[in-house]
């Protein structure tokens, strides 16, 4: 006789109910909505970068290098924003927000706003592993109904 709870086999921990079916929703296709519409906040709030690199200094900042990569990246996450379906999308998007945050170099704006999507970004990845794993462990409601 193992000294393994009943509903624990092979290593992973079940709910109380057991691991119950695959949801009748996909919770993760919620999700990439939330993924794809803060794609568009940030290409939005990158888009608005481009106004200060004009303004501040009398437009110092504003030279072809800096106002094409604003530009750029704007786009790029916007693009990016309608290929969250896809499995290599979440990779693309965190090796956009390093790219991002070398815009400290172009403003240090760019890069205050590229931290702060980076902190969004941690917490969406987090919300998106934790859901996974209650999905594994049979906890969303919908997997019992």
């Amino acid at each position: 006789m193992s000294d393994r709870p009943a509903n624990e086999t092979a290593g992973v921990e079940y709910g109380p109910l057991g691991p119950g079916h695959a949801p009748e929703k996909d919770p993760l296709k919620g999700l990439r909505g939330v993924m794809a519409g803060t794609l568009v906040m940030e290409a939005i709030s990158f888009a608005l970068v481009l106004t200060v690199i004009l303004r501040v200094d009398g437009g110092a900042y504003w030279t072809t290098v800096n106002w094409v990569s604003v530009t750029v990246l704007s786009l790029a996450f916007l693009v990016l924003a309608f290929l969250q379906r896809y499995s290599w999308a979440i990779t693309a998007t965190v090796v956009l927000q390093v790219v991002a945050l070398a815009g400290f170099l172009i403003h240090p704006s760019m890069g205050i706003v590229a931290l702060l999507f980076i902190a969004v970004w941690a917490y969406i990845l987090y919300l998106r592993s934790n859901l996974i794993e209650r999905m594994r462990r049979g906890l969303l409601t919908t997997q019992h109904m």
